[in-house]
């Protein structure tokens, strides 16, 4: 008779546990900044590093922003890495889709393609002061780093205003970085919400299209013509045969904007000349009186962005445009109501109302030494030492950090002149015999009341005018009081009189006990 007992199965073997990868950098991000950041540290011997990107592909601003019209207003030759010259920029002035390609080139000719990590985005990044290293969990896992560098940029979370009503808009609504491209406009009653940089691009580009385009305005921007034209093709092939002749060509561009620097930070008053010829253009683009009065500026030109379009003016005054000076104020339905009480029956919502710039949302993710976090500690207003690194947050970089912003330059010379910055640090830091390094408290206040103190004579303080380079406090964190050259020479060192060094003592092993 056979025996009804079963046979014991073995209990199944637990599965090993999975060691979280370290890297020596983990940089967050993956537009200018980030991409830079790891062709330099290639360049330094480092290749221990990870660029963690939370979308599917590289650019930065340049891959989320591809709405109609999308450009850049620096010239091309400036717009771009000095390591890494294009002699075939189509255009002056280039289009999205030439910069996120010039991107992606620089990717994979300096060898950066295969430190990247996709679908990563950076949940919380936290210093372990037990191990003197950053941890960060991401939506791909964990890793854990020596130091981390954050180039996630001031342009990346879209800032939409919280609006009564809006959540129940039977039409579409999507932010000028988040375009719905799958949604045909034409034909359709269109608001535009918001006349900056991306609006002023946005607008001639859909007008011709829409029914009727209604354009909500609080506050009209100083517009002046783009001197934008094709490259052509003998230039072209100069650039790329002689190569100091394109060194020449950006060397021009770049010493026109230095030179223009002084009427910015220290001489507003100069700016005089250049908003005559803002009121001109003005008067050419828009010759209805009432229309003109609503598109002229009631503060010193440079107090906000400066916009350049030949096309701006025109849209507006077209029949099938309506420009409302006043904000939206509620939506009911398919109407939307202005501050003033008007209200306007629409399909679709575009908000061209800028990004989360003085409050970047990296800051309620990362937590430095005893857990605090950056939030917390920028809450009186974003700081940091050089723009680079902050108190209590060792072997943290930012790249285009507090205060680094250009209002009239390219971005990619300060982006160049921290990555010099962050590069000497890590290779200055082993010779101390120290793992990390932050500011001392004493460095970064000095350096954050100098720079507020330049700050008090500049067009962005006393051009009369209320702009995003400002917090809630009134308080300007973005832009660099002065010229590149001189954030360029204030970053070339690293001081470490500067820092507070972290030497990390391995912990003693157990004694044994005889038997």
């Amino acid at each position: 008779m056979a025996s009804s007992s079963k046979r014991s199965r073995p209990a199944p073997a637990e599965a090993p546990a999975v060691e979280t990868p370290h890297v020596r950098v983990a940089v967050i991000g993956s537009g200018f900044g980030g991409i830079g950041a790891g062709v330099r540290l290639r360049r330094a011997g480092i290749t221990d590093f990870v660029i963690l990107e939370r979308a599917a592909a590289v650019g930065g601003t340049w891959r989320d922003n591809s709405y109609p019209g999308c450009a850049c207003d620096v010239p091309s030759h400036l717009y771009s890495f000095s390591f890494a010259p294009n002699p075939e920029w189509p255009r002056a002035f280039s289009y999205q889709p030439d910069i996120r390609a010039y991107l992606e080139k620089v990717t994979d000719t300096f060898g950066v393609r295969p430190h990247l990590r996709f679908n990563a985005e950076v949940l919380e990044a936290r210093w372990e002061d037990e191990h003197s290293r950053w941890r960060l969990t991401t939506a791909a896992g964990e890793w854990t780093a020596d130091a981390v560098v954050s180039a996630a940029g001031p342009l990346a979370d879209p800032q939409i205003p919280n609006i009564p009503g809006l959540a129940d808009f039977p039409g579409r609504v999507f932010h000028s970085s988040r375009w719905d491209h799958d949604y045909d406009l034409r034909g359709k009653r269109v608001a535009v919400v918001g006349t900056g940089a991306s609006a002023a691009q946005i607008i001639p580009a859909i007008q011709p299209q829409v029914g009727q385009l209604t354009v909500f305005q609080r506050t009209p921007a100083w517009v002046l013509p783009r001197a934008d034209r094709e490259i052509s093709g003998l230039e072209k092939w100069l650039h790329s045969a002689v190569p100091p002749t394109g060194k020449l060509r950006r060397g021009a561009l770049f010493a026109l904007r230095e030179l223009q620097v002084d009427a910015f930070v220290r001489r507003p008053g100069a700016l005089k000349l250049v908003q005559q010829l803002a009121v001109r253009n003005i008067e050419r683009g828009v010759r209805d009186p009432q229309l003109r009065a609503k598109l002229t500026p009631d503060y010193r030109i440079g107090c906000k962005r400066i916009l350049l379009s030949n096309t701006y003016y025109p849209a507006l005054a077209a029949p099938n445009t309506e420009v409302v000076a006043a904000g939206l104020s509620e939506v009911r339905g398919s109407t939307l109501v202005d501050a003033q009480g008007g209200e306007h029956e629409v399909d679709a919502i575009v908000f061209g109302t800028g990004f989360h710039v003085t409050d970047m949302p990296i800051g309620e993710r990362v937590f430095g030494i005893g857990g605090r976090s950056l939030r917390e500690d920028w809450k009186g207003g974003m700081e940091a030492l050089r723009g680079s690194t902050v108190h209590g947050f060792p072997n943290l970089f930012f790249v285009i950090g507090p205060n680094t912003g250009l209002g009239n330059s390219s971005m990619i010379l300060m982006i160049e002149s921290q990555l010099n910055y962050l590069i000497d640090a890590l290779t200055a830091l082993p010779a101390t015999g120290a793992v990390a390094m932050h500011p001392t408290e004493r460095a970064q206040r000095r350096w954050n009341l100098e720079l507020q103190h330049k700050m008090e004579r500049t067009v962005w303080t006393t051009g009369g005018c209320r702009s995003w380079y400002l917090d809630e406090g009134g308080k300007n964190t973005v832009l660099w009081p002065g010229s590149t050259s001189g954030f360029r020479r204030a970053t070339r060192k690293v001081d470490l009189a500067e820092y507070e060094l972290i030497r990390h003592t391995a912990p003693k092993p157990a004694l044994e006990v005889s038997a």
